[in-house]
């Protein structure tokens, strides 16, 4: 795995355990020498998660639609800054770079962001990997939420194993290392086929 995606929030949350976190992520991916890609922004979540790539000497690709950018929020330090036209475009040039995808905690934006990422290879639009950090139990709600989708015969056993969750950083990242996609999603009601 040379490059992971990772959606987060741009705010620092109520709890100090989301930066330190952030922050044990990101010299996990630098001392694993793997590059960082990531929405380009120089505060909260985000730019405590880049700081520490940076600083451990690791390798940060920030990706920044030009209306932000114009905001002066962006990473005056990243290893390359690419300039998008719009959140979409942010989107696609994350999910074509990265070898895998990782939401913190964040807002409407990172649960969107890591929704459609997850949707994609639920979809067999790639085969990478999906996991939730779960910070302070921030994820738990979520968790419920597709273990009910799951209860109700609307997320199938096998995608919703797809996502996979942890506390530490390290443990998501071997997690990562052995990840196994399943089959391609079919729409064959018949148990036995699917």
């Amino acid at each position: 795995m040379k490059s992971i995606a990772i959606f987060c929030g741009s705010s620092n949350g109520a709890s100090d355990a989301y930066i330190e976190s952030a922050r044990r992520l990101g010299k996990e991916l630098a001392n694993r020498k793997i590059t960082l890609v990531y929405g380009g922004a120089s505060v909260g979540v985000m730019g405590a998660l880049a700081d520490a790539v940076l600083e451990h000497g690791g390798k940060v690709i920030g990706i920044m639609p030009a209306f932000l950018e114009q905001r002066e929020i962006s990473h005056k330090r990243l290893t390359e800054l690419i300039v998008v036209g719009s959140m979409h475009e942010r989107k696609a040039k994350m999910a074509e770079i990265a070898d895998g995808f990782i939401a913190l905690p964040g807002g409407p934006g990172t649960l969107e962001e890591f929704f459609e990422i997850f949707t994609w290879a639920q979809l067999g639009l790639h085969q990478k990997p999906c996991g939730l950090l779960n910070i302070n139990q921030y994820f738990n709600p979520l968790i419920e939420l597709f273990n009910h989708m799951t209860n109700e015969q609307f997320l199938h056993e096998k995608y919703r194993s797809m996502v996979i969750v942890e506390n530490e950083p390290k443990r998501l990242l071997e997690k990562f290392d052995s990840y196994e996609p399943p089959t391609i999603k079919t729409y064959i009601t018949d148990e036995k086929q699917t």
